[in-house]
């Protein structure tokens, strides 16, 4: 698959990465704050910090973390949305040779509860909102210490001050919570001002992030990737984008959440290689706030989720936006619908590129170039020194052009799930990861996804595969988004059951179903149409077939 990447886009693509370039995610981060220093690293709420600051912000809070007693390669787990403390605090952990843990900020107690104790970590940083969630646990985990700090925490006065106290007393997003033992974060980096920051001597095999897998098709996993996985995903996906990206110029809109894998790679590391400011939205879910954030910058990219695109596209004033410095939105995560991807071509004037990836691989898989033209419905070809398969049930090769589930080899590939050799051992088998979803290639050498494994639905024996029936939904002028799932059914064994979000409450399920006959084959039409105000999704929009099933 790699020579099919130099003939169709790039000569100067290389086939093969060398992911032992660098010796650890610290070299990286080292090149990127001698080389850009003084430029902006991340912008936040109006204020910004350059990569100088960001080197010795880290290094003050690695010092800091050094002389605390935790021991090389223990667990800091981080637990906030995207503001200026999160880069500062996660560099700062891998600076000091520890091991980071990224914590949803939404978690329930008891996921909190899971995640903390299987990873076994000894500290957290945590924004004050989410602080009442740690209370309820904070007794049944083996935590040491705990790093607190307020959301405007990093912004200058006044704004600070204006920033936090309006989260907590205007707005209430802070309820009230009691941890007596909790320092503060920003004054545990002030300290470590005046403390020696010893570099560690950090390898290849050592972790990086203890990255816990969504938990939407099963229990949540700790995903063991180390330095030398992330470094090879860095590589790869840098191979493919550097021909379109400027380094130190380049804006890049950081919508996902940074403790998401994808964020993580695609925004965060990625563009510090590249040494490009940084934009971070916190609240993305106030589309509104958003497009305006927007409205002041002149941004180049755009990681994100199809729901993200879809409702920026739903969101009045995105049209009207200045487009002239944008070079792609980038989309996974998630199954790009070919509606989102053509309006959103039309309104930008670019392609929305769609990839492919999972927790498990750190996360890219496969991408589309920068340079196509067109969205075509196609995760894109393998990044360089990654090799795919596909496979039936007995896990033979499929015959070209027939679906199979994807396994895939490469140096991203995680070391393992933390504890799990057994869980391991069944999705890891002689160096090829059982990625659960299901796809096809075509004679280009494009793949294609057809659906979650776990997800398809058995009508009288025929595969149906949800995404179809989502994307034929959302081609429905009346339809926002839609989720598909199988319905028990005493004669077929499964039906078709459709959630949707509509625009127009005088929209009917006749209409969507009549809509739908139109476009499916008569097993693959909906059998029921559920309206709803909203579909559940994950905190990165990735919508919860399963809850809806249930």
């Amino acid at each position: 698959m790699e020579k099919i990447w130099l003939e169709h886009y790039d000569p100067s693509v290389s086939a093969d990465i060398d992911p032992d370039r660098y010796a650890s995610i610290v070299d990286i981060f080292e090149q990127s704050v001698t080389t850009y220093g003084d430029q902006v690293a991340y912008m936040n709420m109006g204020h910004s910090i350059t990569f100088r600051e960001l080197d010795e912000l880290s290094a003050q809070f690695a010092a800091y973390l050094q002389h605390s007693g935790l021991k090389r390669g223990a667990a800091v787990a981080i637990m906030m949305p995207n503001v200026l403390q999160y880069p500062v605090a996660m560099f700062g952990v891998l600076r000091a040779g520890l091991t980071v843990i990224n914590v949803n900020p939404l978690y329930t107690a008891r996921e909190l509860e899971h995640q903390l104790n299987d990873a076994n970590a000894q500290a957290i940083v945590i924004v004050d909102n989410f602080a009442a969630t740690l209370q309820q646990v904070v007794g049944k985990t083996n935590l040491k210490h705990i790093y607190r700090t307020a959301l405007g925490d990093m912004l200058p006065a006044p704004k600070r001050w204006v920033v936090n106290l309006g989260v907590k007393y205007i707005k209430k997003l802070v309820p009230d919570f009691s941890l007596p033992t909790a320092e503060s974060f920003m004054s545990a980096v002030k300290a470590g001002e005046k403390l020696s920051y010893q570099r560690p001597d950090i390898n290849g095999d050592d972790l990086a992030f203890l990255q816990y897998t969504g938990g939407t098709t099963g229990v949540s996993k700790g995903a063991m990737l180390t330095h030398r996985n992330m470094i090879a995903n860095l590589e790869q996906v840098s191979g493919i984008l550097e021909i379109v990206i400027e380094p130190g110029k380049d804006l890049v809109v950081t919508a996902l959440p940074l403790y998401h894998i994808f964020a993580l790679l695609a925004n965060c590391l990625l563009f510090l290689k590249f040494g490009c400011p940084n934009l971070l939205i916190t609240n993305p879910r106030d589309m509104p706030g958003f497009v305006k954030e927007l409205s002041k910058h002149q941004f180049a990219i755009l990681p994100g989720v199809n729901t993200l695109f879809n409702g920026l596209l739903n969101t009045p004033g995105f049209k009207e936006l200045d487009f002239s410095h944008f070079k792609f939105g980038l989309g996974g995560g998630m199954a790009v619908q070919r509606p989102v991807a053509e309006r959103w071509q039309a309104v930008t004037g670019t392609v929305l590129l769609e990839g492919y990836g999972l927790t498990e691989c750190s996360p890219v898989v496969a991408v589309n170039s920068p340079k196509i033209k067109a969205y075509k419905g196609a995760i894109g070809m393998p990044i360089p020194s990654t090799d795919i398969r596909l496979v039936d049930d007995e896990g033979n090769d499929v015959a070209p052009g027939e679906a199979g589930e994807m396994l895939v080899k490469g140096p991203q590939v995680m070391k393992g799930y933390l504890n799990r050799p057994e869980d391991t051992a069944e999705i890891l088998k002689d160096g090829w990861l059982s990625t659960g979803d299901i796809a096809k290639s075509d004679d280009e050498g494009y793949f294609y996804i057809v659906d979650r494994k776990k997800d398809m639905i058995l009508v009288s024996g025929f595969n149906v595969f949800p995404n179809e029936i989502e994307e034929v939904a959302a081609m429905h002028e009346g339809v926002v988004e839609a989720a598909a799932v199988g319905m028990p059914h005493d004669v077929s064994g499964e039906v078709v059951k459709l959630f949707v979000v509509a625009k127009d409450k005088s929209l009917t399920a006749e209409q969507v179903i009549a809509h739908c006959r139109t476009h499916l084959t008569g097993y693959k039409v909906p059998k029921k149409v559920v309206f709803k105000d909203d579909l559940p999704k994950t905190n990165v929009g990735k919508i919860l077939r399963r809850e809806l099933r249930d």
